[in-house]
């Protein structure tokens, strides 16, 4: 009896040990990346093309998650990939979603401002993902109305600037986190779904072909974010939605249309006979092109200008006014002289380039001043008593590292801001187009003073606009003029609080930051990323491939100046017009730690202003 139970009992013993084991697994899960992640995420990178940012971390055998060598757009946490941020390297070819699939903590995919094309790829087999950007990209065709039904976590979904046409999807509607919804600047049909979520805060449909009536749920985002589809409906819009007529129109009331018809006729002729014998302000300037991705300009070495000259002359007359307010101009600082529109209208205009913000042109008064005319695009935020209080509070600023607005000029459809025009131009220019004079004085200190001068508008931008979500906002080379004596100016700061929110994402360097590209957030830090930006920007003297938003130009310097750290090669991305500077490359790398340390792609682990700037100070050559 006993030999028979014995068989038994051997199972049974096995049997505890087995789930001792298993229940000991369970209680100390490992802590360790999962097994096989560099694989899985070199095998996705095998079908992509333009790899090069990629190319350097991307290495099977090492871990992804790696805290002293992280792969590059590879966001983790607790050593988990948890996130693909690869959005503005030139990536391109196949999406090869089957193998994402085996990455089960994948919460965000970034893949905006690249190059991929043709369908969408199946993201709905992600069904984790809680964040989706693929927009400035190539994707074009229908996305199946059953897309997001199996995507129960998705929150933010940014398709805009693709080629998708068709109906957008009704499965939008069963995404009850959705908090951000960007489909604008493609060529979606048909009428808008009824997405009642409460969670959702924000959304943009703008430019495409949408039909009907905006649905009552949308009626609190106004009508910005639907503007751009002439055949859309409803107050938000401006056009009202025709009823449904049943059965034939009776003769009167067809004659009754003929009559409003003509009476509509007649009225336009009239406006138009008007408007033909009146000018408008400027009407002469020459439209930019709003619906083209904005680049940055660079002037050709020859000349900061082009060589367009546009007449901003115009017949109508501005009516003197008391104070500095004359003919709808309105002075906020007297310092270079009171004029009007009429003196503006007088001048002859170049055109200096088209900005994020707007065009700007140069203009020469009367007075023999010359002024910088910046058209402001879509600034609706604010009524005129609002935008006079926020221009007036730029006026009054002083300091040595700012440039204040001199006048401004407001209407609902047009808002120019006047400033001094500083005839040495732009740090872009200086480092990137001029290959003169200008550019040979250039040299390490002068490099050094540009970037204290820099650090010290900041500074002082970042005490008078500490409630602002971000103090400046918009921190680039092209928007910091120098002096004849090399003194840097601060110009575009401060305008956040001016724009609309879709408009500040689009114009606003700050919007380049990781945070921002990631999850739409912007804070002080965002400033202090741009300002890492300026500073690897001087000491490699590289055009940044973060200036523009397909980035498909450029030099992705941040991960240059992060490798070459990691790789003991600094004097390799040291400017060769400054790398022969005496007893200077110890200093070199002082600054370019700071750049580094400032363009951290963590939010948290980033510096602050505070930090920024005391390290910079703390600098002496």
């Amino acid at each position: 009896m006993a030999a028979a139970l014995l068989p038994l009992a051997i199972f049974f013993h096995h049997l505890i040990i087995f789930l001792f084991v298993f229940l000991l697994f369970l209680s100390h899960p490992t802590s360790c990346v999962s097994i096989g992640d560099d694989e899985v995420l070199v095998e996705f990178k095998e079908l992509l093309l333009n790899t090069v940012a990629l190319d350097s971390t991307w290495k099977k055998g090492t871990s992804p998650c790696d805290n002293n060598k992280k792969w590059f757009g590879v966001q983790c946490e607790k050593n988990v990939v948890q996130g693909l941020l690869l959005g503005g390297v030139g990536l391109s070819g196949d999406l090869d979603i089957d193998v994402l699939v085996s990455l089960q903590g994948l919460r965000v995919i970034n893949l905006a401002n690249n190059s991929f094309s043709g369908s969408i790829p199946e993201f709905f087999r992600l069904g984790a993902l809680k964040s989706l950007f693929i927009d400035g990209n190539q994707f074009t065709g229908e996305i199946p109305g059953d897309f997001f039904s199996k995507m129960a976590s998705l929150k933010k979904v940014w398709f805009s600037r693709n080629k998708f046409s068709g109906k957008i999807p009704d499965s939008l509607s069963s995404l009850k986190y959705l908090s951000e919804l960007h489909l604008e600047n493609n060529e979606f049909t048909g009428p808008i779904p009824s997405l009642s979520q409460g969670s959702l805060a924000f959304i943009n449909l703008s430019n495409n072909k949408l039909q009907g009536e905006i649905p009552q749920s949308f009626w609190k985002f106004g009508s910005d974010p639907f503007q751009g589809n002439s055949d859309l409906c409803g107050k938000q819009v401006g056009r009202k939605c025709k009823a449904a007529v049943s059965g034939e129109k009776s003769e009167g009331s067809s004659t009754k249309w003929i009559i409003i018809g003509l009476v509509v006729v007649l009225l336009l002729v009239a406006i138009l006979f008007k408007a033909k014998r009146k000018d408008d302000h400027f009407e002469k300037l020459e439209k930019e092109n709003l619906d083209e991705d904005v680049k940055v300009h660079i002037p050709s070495s020859n000349k900061r200008s082009m060589s367009t000259r546009t007449s901003i002359r115009s017949s109508r007359r501005g009516r003197s006014r008391s104070g500095s307010d004359m003919g709808d101009l309105v002075v906020v600082n007297e310092e270079k002289g009171i004029f009007g529109l009429p003196d503006l209208m007088k001048a002859a205009a170049e055109v200096l380039g088209n900005g994020g913000l707007g065009s700007a042109y140069k203009a020469v008064l009367g007075n023999g001043v010359s002024v910088v005319v910046k058209r402001l695009r879509e600034t609706n935020k604010f009524n005129k008593e609002s935008f006079d209080t926020e221009i007036r509070r730029l006026a009054k600023l002083r300091h040595k590292n700012i440039l204040q607005p001199l006048a401004y000029h407001y209407r609902k459809e047009e808002k120019l801001v006047v400033s001094e025009y500083i005839p040495k131009g732009s740090l872009l220019y200086l480092l990137h187009g001029d290959r003169g004079i200008a550019h040979a004085q250039l040299n390490w200190p002068t490099r050094v003073k540009i970037v204290q001068g820099v650090a010290n508008g900041m500074k002082f931008l970042h005490s008078e606009f500490a409630s602002y979500d971000v103090p400046h906002g918009n921190l680039k080379s092209s928007n910091i003029l120098l002096t004849a004596n090399n003194e840097p100016l601060l110009t575009d700061y401060a305008f956040y609080p001016l724009l609309n929110n879709s408009q500040a994402a689009q114009s606003l360097f700050a919007y380049k930051s990781p945070e921002a590209v990631l999850n739409q957030q912007i804070s002080p830090k965002s400033d202090v990323y741009c300002l890492g930006i300026i500073i690897l920007e001087i000491l490699t003297g590289k055009f940044p491939s973060q200036y523009l938003s397909n980035q498909k130009c450029g030099t992705d310097i941040v991960q240059w100046a992060r490798s070459a750290i990691e790789e003991n090669k600094v004097s390799e991305l040291i400017d060769p017009e400054i790398a022969t500077a005496k007893d200077s490359l110890e200093i070199m790398e002082k600054f370019l730690h700071i750049g580094v340390a400032c363009t951290e792609s963590d939010h948290d682990k980033r510096i602050n202003m505070k930090e920024a700037i005391r390290r910079i100070e703390e600098i002496q050559i």
